[in-house]
């Protein structure tokens, strides 16, 4: 499936890494000395928001039952097709095959 990285600019050693495949989401934060890697089925994801700074974007995933997500970082454009692309995953926003 597909994978993105968080700007480089901002921090070229540590990017944020979101990673998708059939069943969910993998979000790895790093940090100098170790980090941190969180799997999230997409039926466990209640919603998703967006953090829009001037020129990056903090993707905020809220998990059922776990703590919220925080990704940081992105470009508006890989922020927003993160978004989509989980929204398009979660058992209740997929549309509807008869419409």
């Amino acid at each position: 499936m597909e994978k993105f990285r968080s700007s480089s600019f901002k921090d070229p050693l540590n990017p944020d890494v979101v990673e998708f495949n059939d069943k969910g989401v993998t979000f790895s934060t790093r940090k100098l000395i170790g980090g941190t890697d969180n799997f999230v089925f997409y039926s466990d994801i209640s919603g998703v928001e967006i953090e829009n700074g001037m020129f990056f974007s903090n993707i905020h995933v809220i998990p059922r039952a776990r703590p919220e997500i925080i990704i940081r970082n992105f470009s508006k454009g890989d922020a927003r097709r993160i978004k989509e692309l989980i929204l398009q995953n979660v058992p209740s926003n997929r549309p509807d095959p008869l419409r």
